[in-house]
């Protein structure tokens, strides 16, 4: 349950503070993400986004793949996946039922985060951003 509502609190402090880190994959080592330019969402509200990612060190803590879809005036966390940290690319896939508001086919924008979790000195998570994405896509 520690995990999950470390995840839950790192994955709303992501979407608070993603646009002020923003960090692009590159050679050399460098950790790094991208959003695949589609995802899904079904009749029953199910939503799949997907990417890649890269990274090269967890020592510090764990490190997740957490996403936001905006499409309108509507904005919700998609998931969170664990990351490897091996130094190889990996996909990411992160999938959530979003009943309210309901998704659409068609336009929308994600906001990706590669994060990691780190203990302060209280023992409290501290997130912290190795990579950030945004990109359009479109729903199917």
């Amino acid at each position: 349950m520690r995990v999950r509502t470390a995840l839950a609190a790192g994955a709303l402090l992501a979407v608070a503070v993603a646009p002020l880190a923003h960090a692009h994959a590159h050679a050399g080592g460098a950790d790094g993400l991208s959003v695949h330019g589609y995802g899904t969402v079904t009749d029953g509200s199910t939503v799949t986004l997907s990417g890649t990612y890269r990274c090269v060190d967890d020592s510090a803590g764990p490190v997740f793949v957490s996403s936001t879809l905006v499409q309108g005036n509507r904005s919700a966390g998609i998931g969170g996946t664990r990351a490897v940290c091996d130094g190889e690319t990996h996909e990411w896939v992160n999938t959530s039922v979003v009943k309210d508001p309901a998704y659409q086919p068609g336009a929308a924008r994600v906001e990706a985060t590669l994060m990691q979790l780190t203990a302060d000195g209280m023992g409290l998570p501290t997130p912290g951003f190795l990579a950030t994405e945004k990109s359009d896509v479109e729903l199917y």
